[in-house]
């Protein structure tokens, strides 16, 4: 009963003070001020410890829970590519080092509009890369990320496997947006989140002259052969619920093992609850399990 009163308290919050504030009519630059301040209500599990460290010339969050962390998760923050920051992810992050025991680490990647496609792409790989160089073991690295974050995390997945580069030991994504075309998106009774002309909005100014159909900005238009195993998580009350569908699908076709997770009547990215709502807090659980299952450290 408290659960339950819980979540349409949170759906109403969100529906409210979030909804509004994704609007296109918002100069980015205020909605980057006022959405950092919404996240400051997800919040890590007590114990966690975060670092401000830097690698290749890029900021990043070093997240830990246990004080002898194996393996590493390289997890890319969500915002559609012109928001969010390791800071408003300190939640998701927190939890996802707790439930699988690994390090995080949370690039600050360039976002558009000042710095459009490739700028995030290329920011990841820099990062995966200097992981490699610094002695992890592919077997002993991760890849997550949520909303624009999950699918920069799959098209980086797809750069390295094109570029005969070693491949991680998995991929989790949140709510991914794996289409930039917005051109089959869900119609969900209620949506308390996200709305479809700030997502257009934010596809044109990441994309900027690049084709949305490129699959290293909308991977469900790519092939997905040979990729590692995918989690996918989506609430069924976002427009991006079909992303989430066509990805599931598309591995399916090249024959990547994937599966596909579709949390009833919640809402994009509700892991962001996690420590307060028990779905979103036992959806990281589950994330972490596969995170550990397919790790070799």
């Amino acid at each position: 009963m408290i659960q339950t009163a819980l979540e349409a308290g949170l759906r109403q919050t969100m529906a409210r003070l979030v909804r509004p504030l994704l609007h296109p009519s918002v100069p980015v630059s205020i909605q980057r001020r006022l959405v950092s301040k919404a996240y400051l209500t997800s919040t890590p599990p007590r114990g966690t410890r975060f670092e401000e460290v830097e690698a290749e010339g890029l900021a990043m969050m070093r997240v830990c829970h246990s004080d002898t962390p194996s393996g590493v998760v390289l997890y890319f923050h969500g915002g559609g590519y012109i928001l969010g920051s390791p800071k408003t992810h300190r939640g998701i992050t927190g939890h996802l080092a707790k439930t699988s025991g690994t390090m995080v680490i949370v690039p600050d990647y360039k976002m558009a509009p000042e710095n459009p496609y490739p700028a995030a792409l290329d920011d990841a790989e820099t990062v995966y890369r200097a992981l490699l160089d610094e002695g992890h073991p592919p077997a002993s690295l991760s890849l997550a990320g949520d909303s624009a974050g999950g699918g920069l995390a799959i098209a980086l997945a797809m750069r390295l496997r094109d570029k005969g580069l070693p491949l991680p030991a998995s991929i989790v994504v949140l709510s991914p947006w794996t289409d930039l075309s917005n051109a089959h998106l869900y119609s969900p009774e209620c949506e308390p989140v996200l709305q479809r002309r700030w997502i257009d909005k934010a596809a044109r100014l990441y994309c900027g002259s690049e084709p949305v159909s490129n699959p290293y900005i909308s991977p469900v238009f790519g092939d997905l052969s040979g990729l590692p195993p995918i989690l996918i998580q989506v609430g069924s009350q976002e427009i991006l619920l079909n992303d989430a569908q066509r990805l599931a699908d598309a591995a399916d076709r090249d024959n990547v093992e994937a599966r596909l997770e579709i949390y009833n009547s919640l809402w994009h990215v509700f892991q962001v609850h996690a420590g307060q709502l028990d779905r979103a807090t036992d959806a990281l659980k589950t994330a972490g399990a596969f995170i550990r299952q397919h790790l070799t450290t």
